[in-house]
């Protein structure tokens, strides 16, 4: 089996997440060959994962006929069209989320957030993902949708009892929450497509219609989202400057709070949270209750491990986990984070589905109806309705 030459674009947060995850991919030759992004940083990026060649743009990276697959790690706005541009030069993508949003058109008043009727984002982004997906299957080649949650292993374990079990998914509540992004574009709905119920709530709700259709497959039923309920907000507008020590969220346009419903054609419910007001790290966690019992997936935090430290100082190059503004006190740990929260196993399956052949778990259909659910609880929020998909 030949190599998998791999070319990375961006070079943030999520793209070194990325390359801890192709250094230990097994059984296939993979290897990031490239990395392309416009800041001086990528020359640092590159030599300290030994990648080899280094592209200012997009545009270069995707014309090295060396690279098989072009691994997208940029803004969300970037990724509509870089993913169409890339499988169009003939490469394998893997996009990171959201797959897609409402970023503005020309002639829309600023900030689009305050001024954009909800029902039409929702109109215009369905629209344009269509585009997109008639696009991406024109190519032939594969999309992989990395949705890390799918492949978490409190995750995957649900979805194995599920399949085992064969009962009815009657409600679920998932959650991804923290202190607020430290990133310029999360405070803008130009540059992420909406506040904390897309940038964090589309984990949960990836997982949410993942559960669902893993149990839909398991008892030979087609369940579909039927509609939506949802309320958003600013619940940080209310804090004075003194009192945001800890509290990141600075929103424009966009919420920091963002609860959506959803009711499936079979009468079952799940309830999605996202905030950016949560202290104590990131919060990943969903729970499934079905006819005969109840599944907690505790990504994080967990309990593999707990520590109680008193000083800051000697703990300056210890990782604890992600989002605390501390490492003194009672902690919660993260072992083996990468793999704790999917990214190993995310990066392993769209590694052997290039070498393959074969659709990855997380694929286009769940990118498409992720962002589908996730306007329509933008639209239904804001016109204080129930909204039918």
């Amino acid at each position: 089996m030949r190599k998998i030459r791999i070319g990375l674009v961006g070079c943030g947060f999520v793209a070194e997440l990325h390359m801890h995850a192709y250094r230990r991919v097994y059984g296939i030759d993979a290897e990031v060959v490239a990395v392309a992004a416009r800041g001086n940083q990528v020359v640092d990026f590159a030599k300290r994962h030994r990648i080899s060649t280094t592209y200012r743009s997009f545009a270069d990276l995707i014309a090295d006929g060396a690279i098989d697959v072009v691994d997208i790690c940029t803004p969300p706005n970037l990724h509509a069209s870089m993913v169409v541009a890339a499988m169009q030069a003939g490469k394998h993508v893997i996009c990171e989320k959201p797959f897609a949003g409402y970023f503005g058109r020309q002639g829309d008043p600023a900030p689009i957030g305050r001024h954009v009727p909800k029902a039409l984002m929702y109109q215009r982004v369905l629209e344009e993902m269509e585009e997109t997906r008639a696009a991406i299957e024109k190519t032939g080649k594969l999309f992989m949708y990395a949705e890390d949650w799918i492949y978490a292993p409190a995750v995957t374990k649900t979805a194995e009892i599920l399949k085992a079990t064969k009962d009815k998914v009657l409600f679920i509540k998932a959650e991804e929450s923290h202190s607020g992004s430290h990133a310029a574009h999360a405070a803008k709905w130009a540059t992420t497509g909406g506040g904390s119920l897309i940038r964090m709530g589309c984990h949960p709700l990836s997982a949410v219609l993942h559960l669902k259709q893993v149990e839909a497959r398991a008892r030979g039923e087609a369940i579909v989202a039927a509609s939506v309920t949802c309320d958003v907000g600013n619940v940080t507008a209310c804090l004075r400057p003194d009192e945001r020590a800890y509290i990141k969220a600075n929103p424009v346009d966009v919420e920091d709070f963002g609860m959506l419903t959803i009711t499936f054609s079979d009468g079952t419910k799940a309830a999605v949270f996202s905030g950016d007001m949560i202290m104590g790290g990131v919060r990943n966690v969903i729970e499934t209750y079905t006819s005969g019992g109840s599944l907690f997936a505790n990504i994080t935090p967990n309990t593999h491990m707990m520590s109680y430290q008193t000083s800051e100082e000697k703990l300056a190059s210890v990782y604890i986990t992600e989002k605390v503004d501390r490492k003194t006190g009672w902690q919660y740990v993260c072992l083996e984070e990468e793999w704790t929260r999917g990214y190993q196993q995310e990066i392993q399956d769209f590694m052997e589905c290039v070498a393959t052949g074969r659709q990855p778990l997380s694929d286009l259909a769940l990118a498409f109806e992720t962002i589908k659910v996730n306007y329509a609880g933008y639209w239904a929020a804001e016109e204080g309705r129930r909204v039918t998909l």
